[in-house]
């Protein structure tokens, strides 16, 4: 049922969700109205397929078939007009995806389902600015998507099953493993994620230790993949703040964001995107 995705946004999530869907044999278009946004999208993805190559999980043939499946567009309103699954994956404001879910009810054939990969928002609110909630759901993938096994299904107040179950297909398609949740703020990984990332920043804030002696214990003392620093960092400290003030406005005080991170976003180090968060990053690596 599901043939064409449509990818709203093409940073960090949206490229990667694009990648995997055009591994799967999904036809993929992503959609940014920055130009060069787009460009530097397109040329991370082909990175990925690269890699791919070089690790032989893919031969050339392989990445040059898969690669055909995508496609890229600036112009939101052509793009979603044959799609049948739109995946919106733009920053976690409520302004930007009503604008982007207003325009994609407005273009999009009526059979089309919607997804938001928000990581905290209401997929009931943001349903809301669109007219068809019974068809939209929220898919919150994982960075790096195509390592990152899980996906959440969350769904909103009016979410069809038929949804769900469309969704879940998708998904398996993709290779993921899914969980299926019902609507609370910050859903379950988010919650949790969220809190220890915090709780990090106000130890390096109190002096407690360095940010190598907080992630390692982090790491071999609770067998976390990833030191919650280092994971910041991945995900851009901007998301991770803008994820803390909207679970604070909701859930109340545990989770107020350490000042020390309003502080790193202030001055820009939001990670490895700009090469500065919690640590300093080179083309070499950390």
């Amino acid at each position: 049922m599901v043939k064409h995705i449509v990818v709203v946004g093409s940073g960090v999530m949206g490229r990667g969700i694009a990648y995997v869907a055009a591994l799967s044999n999904y036809e993929v278009t992503v959609v940014d109205n920055n130009q060069v946004a787009l460009e530097q999208a397109k040329q991370e993805i082909e990175a990925l397929f690269e890699k791919g190559i070089e690790k032989e999980k893919l031969t050339t043939e392989m990445a040059e078939r898969y690669l055909c499946n995508l496609s890229y567009e600036l112009e939101l309103t052509l793009a979603v007009q044959g799609a049948d699954l739109i995946i919106e994956a733009v920053p976690e404001k409520a302004a930007i995806k009503r604008t982007v879910f207003e325009t994609i009810e407005a273009h999009a054939k009526a059979e089309c389902y919607f997804a938001t990969n928000t990581s905290t928002m209401s997929p009931t609110e943001i349903a809301s600015f669109a007219k068809r909630p019974e068809k939209t759901i929220a898919m919150h993938f994982f960075n790096p998507v195509h390592k990152m096994p899980l996906v959440e299904l969350v769904r909103g107040l009016e979410t069809s099953d038929d949804t769900v179950e469309i969704i879940k297909k998708v998904a398996k398609q993709m290779g993921k493993e899914t969980v299926v949740i019902k609507e609370f703020p910050g859903f379950i990984t988010s919650r949790i994620s969220a809190l220890v990332g915090n709780e990090a920043f106000y130890m390096l804030q109190e002096g407690l230790g360095t940010p190598e002696e907080i992630d390692k214990a982090i790491k071999l003392g609770l067998n976390y993949p990833m030191g919650p620093f280092e994971l910041g960092d991945l995900v851009g400290l901007d998301t991770r703040l803008n994820n803390l003030k909207y679970l604070h406005e909701k859930l109340g005080e545990k989770y107020r964001p350490a000042p020390l991170l309003e502080q790193y976003v202030k001055a820009g180090r939001l990670g490895r995107k700009t090469g500065r968060g919690v640590y300093c990053y080179t083309d070499e690596g950390e």
